[in-house]
C-alpha cells in the first residue's frame, strides 16, 4: 500500500461513482459552464450571509450526488470535506444538514484532493463502502476573510487570484459491480510543507508552484513512472504566476514535463475576458474543475490518465498581521479511466 516515502497505491481501484458540481454566477459566465450540474443567480443564494450561501453550495453539490445515484443519506458512511473559512463552518454546518458522519479537513486550496486521497484509503481498506468528499469556496466570503471584502472595492496586483464560488462533491466506492469503465483512483501522493519565504497573500501562486513541483517530484519518484505516463498533469490553483514559476522549478529539476502536459485549474475554469487577474483560486476550484470537466474529458474518451494536485497556502489572518511568511502544500491523486 505504501510505496516509496510518501504515496500509496490503492490495489482495489476505488471508483468515483458520482459527483456534484454547483457555481455561482461568475462561474456561469465561465469557461467550463456546460460542466456545472447547477448555478446560483446571486452570491447570497437567499441567506443572509456569504457563508451561509457557501453551505448552501455543499449542500446542493451533496443533493445531487443522492438524486442522481438515488440514495439516501443513510448509505453514505462518511462525509469527508472542508474550506477556507474559520473552523470550516460551512463544511460542518452543512453536515449537519445532511446527518452523515463528518471527517472535517483543512489543507486551505489542497484539500479537494487531501480528502479524495483519505476517502479512497478509506474504501481500500474496506473501512467504508460510500464515501462523499468535496470542498467548497466562495468568494465574497474568502475575500472577507483573507483580504479586503468586495464592497471596499480595494485595487489588487496583476499576481492576484480570483477565488471560485463554488463546490465539487463526488461519491466514492468500491464500484465492483460496475460493468462499464469508471474513473479509479489509483495513487495518492501526500504533500509536505514547504515554505520559501514568501509573504505576500497576493501572490499565492508563486508561494504554493514549490509545494507542487515537490509533490509531483515525488509522486514520479515513489511510482517510479515518468510524466508521459499521464495524458494531462494539473495543478488547482498555481494560475498564471505559479505555473510559470513551476515550469522552471522542472526546467532546473530536469523533470520532462511539457508545457503542454502541465496545466492549471485556475487557468481553464474562467474565460480569458474575466476580470481574475492571475486566474481562480480557492478550493473550490481544483474540486469544481475536476469532478466536472475533468471527468467529463476522461468519460468523452480525451483523457485516460492524470494527475491531480491540488495546491494550498496554509496561512490565516492572524499569521499574516503577525508578518509570518507562507507556509504551503499540494496533494496529489492520480486517477484512470478503467
Amino acid at each position: 500500500m505504501l510505496t516509496g516515502s510518501q504515496s500509496w497505491i490503492f490495489n482495489s481501484k476505488p471508483a468515483i461513482l458520482s459527483t456534484g458540481v454547483v457555481g455561482g454566477p461568475f462561474e456561469k459566465n465561465g469557461n467550463l459552464a456546460n460542466d456545472f450540474d447547477k448555478f446560483h443567480e446571486d452570491l447570497w443564494m437567499g441567506q443572509d450571509s456569504y457563508e451561509k450561501a457557501q453551505r448552501i453550495l455543499i449542500e446542493d453539490a451533496v443533493d445531487i450526488i443522492l438524486k442522481k445515484q438515488g440514495i439516501k443519506e443513510e448509505k453514505i458512511q462518511f462525509f469527508i470535506t472542508g474550506d477556507l473559512i474559520n473552523q470550516i463552518t460551512p463544511s460542518s454546518f452543512a453536515a449537519r444538514t445532511n446527518q452523515i458522519p463528518n471527517l472535517g479537513l483543512f489543507s486551505a486550496c489542497a484539500t479537494s484532493m487531501q480528502g479524495l486521497a483519505l476517502a479512497a484509503f478509506i474504501i481500500n481498506y474496506q473501512g467504508a463502502d460510500k464515501i462523499i468528499t468535496g470542498a467548497s469556496s466562495h468568494n465574497a466570503s474568502a475575500e472577507k476573510q483573507f483580504r479586503y471584502p468586495t464592497e471596499y472595492g480595494s485595487q489588487k496586483p496583476p499576481t492576484a487570484q480570483w477565488t471560485v464560488t463554488g463546490a465539487g462533491f463526488a461519491l466514492v466506492g468500491s464500484g465492483n459491480e460496475a460493468a462499464t469503465p469508471q474513473p479509479r483512483i489509483i495513487s495518492a501522493t501526500v504533500g509536505k510543507v514547504i515554505d520559501l519565504g514568501i509573504s505576500d497573500p497576493f501572490n499565492m501562486g508563486g508561494a504554493m508552484a514549490p509545494a507542487a513541483v515537490d509533490t509531483i517530484e515525488r509522486h514520479l519518484q515513489d511510482l517510479q513512472v515518468d510524466p508521459s505516463y499521464y495524458d494531462l498533469i494539473i495543478t488547482g490553483d498555481l494560475a498564471t504566476i505559479g505555473r510559470n514559476v513551476a515550469l522552471e522549478l522542472f526546467q532546473q529539476k530536469g523533470i520532462p514535463i511539457s508545457e503542454e502536459k502541465f496545466q492549471d485549474c485556475g487557468l481553464l475554469i474562467y474565460k480569458k475576458d474575466q476580470p481574475v487577474q492571475s486566474g481562480a483560486s480557492g478550493p473550490g476550484c481544483s474540486a469544481t474543475v475536476l469532478y466536472g470537466h475533468l471527468l467529463n474529458q476522461m468519460k468523452s474518451g480525451k483523457l485516460k490518465r492524470i494527475l491531480v494536485v491540488a495546491t494550498g497556502a496554509l496561512l490565516s489572518p492572524l499569521s499574516f498581521q503577525q508578518k509570518d511568511t507562507i507556509p504551503c502544500i499540494a496533494h496529489a491523486v492520480a486517477i484512470e479511466y478503467i
